[in-house]
């Protein structure tokens, strides 16, 4: 439904929405310089190299990002593709995840399996839960002085609807860092114990370095959006104070999803790209062949 009114009482609105507006343009700025900056990189090392999985969601990820930067200017008048855009890429960078831990311990089925059973389980709980949450919404449109807003209500108490699919979502990040500490620890202390060459310590140096930096920035968002649906913001939507911390999140948000996402990709190929232009190497893959009870592990880059 769609009110226009010139009523003083709108103008706190107009101010804050104002203000949210002044973060997006700075989060989707920054999405698009970082495009800009390694846009070289990515049509060396992705777009000129044969086509994979990772190939395909690094390119959705990362573009997808201009698209969410268009919606997020526009303004809340397309708030159910928003919610729906978020979740897709959550989906796509889990995907990624799952990759790298499946590359990481040698390309096991029995963690695959349970790394996509668990994968499936967070993102299925979270559509449900956000589908619930959006069938509660409903938006508002009105015109006032010249401008255009929107706002979104919800019948009932959906704090928690809104609150459990990050909760969800870091629980898998928590757990796909354990997994990856895991193996590096292990890998490490085989290095060690047979004091094997420095790739294959590098390589994982390089995993984990970037797993570390995409969890930071995960862990920071979540504790950003779970602040958001407490008390201290909700009971007070139009405050400076409430809709500034709500643009730092927008703008953490955007980072978080299309620029280190896509950097879990894009640093392991440059990685590989540089071994292959070392003459050391002499290969793009990396074989490393650790002895432990008699059997042979290989860690691999080339599908990831």
């Amino acid at each position: 439904m769609t009110l226009i009114s010139n009523s003083p009482i709108w103008w706190p609105v107009i101010n804050s929405s104002r203000v949210v507006s002044y973060f997006m343009v700075a989060g989707s700025t920054g999405v698009i310089y970082d495009l800009v900056l390694t846009l070289g990189q990515e049509v060396e090392l992705i777009w000129m190299q044969p086509w994979s999985l990772m190939s395909i969601l690094y390119l959705s990820v990362r573009y997808l990002g201009i698209v969410f930067s268009i919606i997020q200017i526009l303004g809340h008048f397309m708030y159910n593709a928003i919610i729906c855009m978020t979740l897709a890429v959550n989906v796509m960078l889990g995907a990624i995840t799952t990759a790298r831990l499946y590359a990481m311990y040698q390309r096991s089925r029995k963690m695959l399996v349970f790394l996509v059973v668990t994968l499936l389980t967070v993102n299925i709980s979270n559509g449900v839960l956000l589908a619930i949450g959006m069938g509660r919404a409903s938006e508002e449109v009105f015109i006032s002085f010249g401008t255009y807003q929107c706002t979104v209500s919800y019948d009932g108490d959906v704090q928690i609807l809104k609150a459990m699919p990050w909760i969800l979502s870091m629980a898998w990040e928590i757990l796909a860092l354990c997994l990856a500490s895991w193996i590096a620890v292990n890998h490490f202390r085989e290095l060690q114990r047979h004091s094997a060459g420095g790739i294959i310590g590098d390589f994982v140096t390089v995993l984990m370095k970037s797993h570390l930096i995409y969890f930071s920035s995960f862990v920071v968002v979540s504790l950003f959006w779970l602040g958001d649906v407490s008390p201290t913001f909700t009971t007070d939507l139009i405050s400076l104070k409430s809709e500034i911390y709500r643009g730092f999140l927008q703008i953490i948000l955007v980072v978080q999803m299309f620029v280190v996402g896509p950097r879990l990709i894009l640093s392991l190929r440059r990685y590989r790209a540089e071994l292959v232009a070392c003459p050391s190497s002499g290969t793009g893959m990396i074989s490393i062949a650790l002895q432990e009870r008699g059997h042979e592990s290989t860690v691999s880059t080339s599908s990831v």
